[in-house]
Parts: structure tokens; sequence; C-alpha cells
């Protein structure tokens, strides 16, 4: 009698829509996001807004609302739309296009994987995503030589797994060299933020780390904006299969935010994005002019930006406070100066927007979080929500200071995983107390906020679910799960892609959780995440996708 009365009081602080419009679903097991509810066992929403109207047992809303369109999905789960708190949509679009790379064993299998999809794609450009040189034999960075016999006249650019270092082949330094007012590469000049590799001879190997990719980007002929249209569908209907009903993406531009704008105007985003500015440019502009962008029909928005502080800790860019354990003399890299960086911010909290800060290494973070302390001042206590981005290695006197300044920790269970076959390698012993420490930021009074950073990781929720609870790859490796004492039990994951994604965008009153008044937006799984053995989380099936209400995909097997 309880849990019906509370279905009927939840379901009046809605205004009462027709029965007809009414729609219901019941399943065996329907967890809310509110802490301390029982799981219910149905759903009751409103079709016409796409707004929740009551949550509670099966008989009672059913008795409830007897004419409402009934949706029975027998035993299996429903959680709350889970939210991508760090990704990356348009550079999804772009690899989705390009040879796959991930996994790859060794500089040979990279050849052989790019000469397949060459045979494919005859025409421009040969582009490739995802290697990781760490993963290979040999762990030293690749050069043209290994790229030049099997290609000798048609450019190459390969990505690095972390999109921070990008390699090419002799052709394509050719055409880089060719662009007008381009400096000679040889020498021992760096561009800003960025670091051209070289050999003995200070010729260029082929590697290019952080700003100086843009070198050779610039020589790389644009997609067209009917290519650009696709990459974006293909995108989307990706994220939404893996269960995704929202993503923060993080280095959005003008020209992005337009793509995205006609999508939401015509119907075609099948998710929320909260976009995020691709730093101080024509996007923040915009938003200094113009204010926080908002599409009408919900799915659609841009109330921030996002800045870099330095590199990845794979390409040794990550900035840290002392040298490399395993490269003296490199401290890695600022993509931003301290000096730009704070300038970028006080611009940023001038126009109103909330400011997400790209900081991997230990002094990347430290220096984020000296600036953010600068500007914000006594405001510190006051409800910004400012975040910084994977804060993946801290200083152990660091983490404290996320909670005192209202910082959230937006991290990627996913990384860990990925990184712990070398990470320790980087730092050491003592600096790798404070890398991916989930659990000491949260013991910390710290926010955090979960994603993947697809497509540097896979763009599967369930991957981040199972990394957060088991520290472990997916062999079940090492036993007990790397640094255990750091792991996130399934209620603080689930938590972590819902509830607390939601709170770190500022959209805690329209999604991440299951409760009157907000929207419909909810996944459908074949088990439950809170029930199953750990090393079962990856293995959750995906049976459907709901935003406002309405399915945007259907495991078509079923």
């Amino acid at each position: 009698m309880r849990v019906r009365g509370l279905a009927v009081l939840l379901s009046c602080l809605c205004a009462a829509p027709a029965q007809a419009d009414v729609r219901l679903l019941t399943a065996a097991a329907i967890h809310t996001g509110e802490p301390g509810a029982p799981t219910a066992t149905a759903l009751a929403w409103d079709d016409a807004s796409g707004r929740v109207l009551a949550v509670g047992e099966r008989k009672a809303l059913l008795e409830l609302y007897p004419l409402a369109a009934l949706t029975d999905l027998g035993d299996a789960t429903v959680v709350p739309g889970l939210i991508d708190a760090h990704a990356h949509l348009m550079f999804l679009d772009s690899t989705l296009m390009q040879a796959d790379l991930t996994g790859a064993t060794s500089k040979a299998d990279v050849v052989a994987r790019l000469q397949r999809f060459a045979a494919d794609n005859p025409d421009g450009w040969l582009l490739g995503n995802g290697w990781d040189q760490n993963q290979w034999a040999q762990t030293d960075f690749p050069t043209v030589a290994d790229l030049d016999a099997a290609f000798p006249a048609r450019q190459v650019w390969l990505g690095r797994i972390d999109g921070h270092a990008g390699w090419a082949n002799s052709a394509a330094l050719r055409a880089l060299a060719q662009q007008p007012g381009q400096r000679a590469l040889a020498g021992r000049w760096q561009p800003a933020g960025g670091r051209i590799v070289r050999d003995a001879r200070n010729q260029p190997s082929g590697v290019f780390i952080d700003g100086a990719m843009e070198l050779v980007r610039a020589a790389i002929p644009a997609p067209t904006q009917a290519a650009r249209e696709q990459m974006l569908t293909r995108a989307l209907r990706k994220a939404v299969s893996q269960g995704l009903t929202g993503v923060h993406d993080m280095g959005v531009s003008r020209e992005d935010l337009a793509l995205m704008r006609r999508f939401a105007d015509a119907g075609q985003l099948p998710l929320r994005i909260d976009a995020y500015a691709d730093g101080n440019n024509a996007a923040l502009d915009d938003l200094c002019t113009h204010g926080a962008y908002r599409h009408p029909g919900g799915r659609l928005e841009m109330q921030g930006l996002k800045l870099f502080m330095d590199g990845a800790l794979g390409s040794r860019g990550a900035a840290l406070l002392a040298d490399y354990s395993d490269d003296p003399h490199n401290r890695g890299l600022l993509v931003t100066s301290p000096e730009d960086f704070e300038t970028a911010v006080r611009k940023a909290d001038g126009c109103g927007m909330q400011v997400a800060t790209h900081a991997i290494g230990d002094r990347g973070n430290r220096i984020a979080l000296d600036t953010y302390a600068r500007v914000l001042g006594s405001r510190s206590d006051r409800d910004h929500r400012w975040r910084i981005e994977h804060a993946q290695v801290v200083a152990l006197q660091d983490i404290p200071r996320f909670a005192e300044l209202g910082v959230i920790a937006s991290m990627q269970p996913t990384h860990a995983t990925s990184d712990m076959g070398w990470a320790q390698d980087r730092v050491g012993p003592e600096r790798i107390l404070g890398a991916y420490a989930w659990r000491r930021m949260l013991a910390a009074g710290a926010h955090i906020a979960l994603g993947s950073d697809f497509p540097v990781e896979q763009v599967d929720p369930r991957l981040g679910l199972y990394a957060a609870v088991t520290r472990q790859d997916r062999a079940g490796q090492p036993p007990g799960g790397w640094q255990p004492d750091q792991r996130l039990s399934a209620a603080e994951a689930l938590r972590g892609f819902t509830a607390d994604a939601a709170w770190a965008g500022h959209d805690e009153r329209q999604v991440g959780r299951l409760q009157p008044g907000l929207r419909a937006d909810f996944v459908v799984l074949d088990r439950d995440p809170l029930s199953v053995p750990p090393a079962h989380l990856a293995d959750l099936q995906v049976r459907s996708t709901w935003v406002d209400g309405r399915p945007v995909y259907e495991d078509a097997a079923r």
C-alpha cells in the first residue's frame, strides 16, 4: 500500500495527461537512480512530452493508468539513460571512416591493416587511427621508414590511440613541406605546444606530438559537407546502439555545432549532446556574445568550453612535476602556456561559462587547479561545477583540492585498464598512487563523473562499468584487479554514468535519474548491472535505448 500511495503521489507532481497519452512500461527491475529508493517494476510517462509521470510497482501503476499503452519487458532490467561525460563525437565520426589500427600488435600489423584498407579506399590520403607502440614488442616510436616501403607515393597519416600523436610517411612530409609558409622540418626548433620527433641528424622521424600534429593536418584536404553529415550520422547510430542517451562532447567548433544544430532542427539527433566549445576560439566568442546555447528540442546545448593543459601519458606528453621515470630529462608538454590558459579561463568566467580542462600529468593538474583557484577566488564555494578532464595523474596532496575548490574530476575507467601495463613505468611507484585514483577522489569529497574518451577508448559504457568495478582487462587480469583499493562499486559506477554525469553537465533537472518530471531517458538491459557478478558487466546486452520515451535503438536480433 505504501508503494502504491507513492506512485499516486508522484504522478500528481506533473500535469495529468489524458490516459491515451500515457505510456506504461513494466520490467523485472527498474533502477531509478534515486538514493535509497526501492527497485521499481513499472514506469509511466507522458508520450507527448516524454517526461516521467510515475515510478513504482506494476500493480499500482496498472491500476493508476488502466488505459495506458503497455510495454512489458519481461525479465529485462531498466536503468537511467547512460551518459558519457567525456567523448568526441566528431573525432569518432572521422575514425569510423579510417583504417582501424586499434589493437595492432606490431608495425607490420599496422601496415597489413593499411594495405587491406587501401584496397577498398584507393584515393587521397590514407588515414588511420588507433596505433599504440606500448602494445608492441619494441615500444619505441615508429618512423617514416616503417611505412615508406609499402606506401612510397601515397600520403599516410595515422593517429595514435590517445589522439595526442600522429605518424606520417615520407610522402606526407613532402606534402607538408609544400604548404605555403611552412618552415623546414629539420633542425632543433619546435612548434608551440608540441614536438616534432627527430632522429640523430635532426631530421623528422615521422612522429608529431600534440601541437605539432596541426602542421600535418593543415595539409590534409578537409572532408566535404556531405561526408561530414554521413560521419556524424554513423557516430550517433553507434553511440545509441551501446546504450548512450547523452554525450558530453569535448572540443566542439563553431562549424561542428552548426552541423549538430542542423541535425537537431531536422529531428535527427537520437541522443543529447552537451557540447563544450573548442578552447578560446570562435565558438567561445559566440557564447560570450549570445549567451549559452540551448536547442528548443532539448537535445543539444553548449554552455561551457574545453581547454587543454598538457598532452597524454602514453606519448609522454603529459606534463609532470618531475622527470618521466622511463625517460630522464623529459617532463612532458604544456599544450597551452599557463598565461594563455588563465586568459581563456578568465574570459569564460566573465561570460558565465563552465570551464573544463584536459589535464593528465600532475603538473598539468596542478596548474589547472592553481589557475581555477586564482580566477574563482572567494567564489570557489559557489555552484560553478568547473571540471578537470581525465585528472589522470594527480599529486596526492592535490587530490583534496578538487573538493575544496568544487572541481569535478571527470575520469574514464577504461583508461586505467588500457594503461595499467605501462603506467607505472612512466611515473614510478610513488606517483602511481595518485593515478586513476577514483576511490581517493571520492574519499576526499570530490564529485566524479565517468566517461570513455571515445574514440580513444571504445564507444561502450558497459566496458567502463566493468573497468570501474574490476580494474581488470577483459581476460580478468590481473587477479583481484590493478590497484584494487581504487575500485568502485557497481552502484557507484552506474551513478557515475548517469546521475553524476548529468550533474556535471548541469542537467540533473532533466536527466540522470528516473523520477517524475524528468525526461524518460532509459536503457533496457538483459540483466541487472547491480546484481550480476562484476566479471559479467561488460557482457550485458543492450536490448533498447530510449530518449524522451521513444526507442532510438532496438536490438534487431530480438
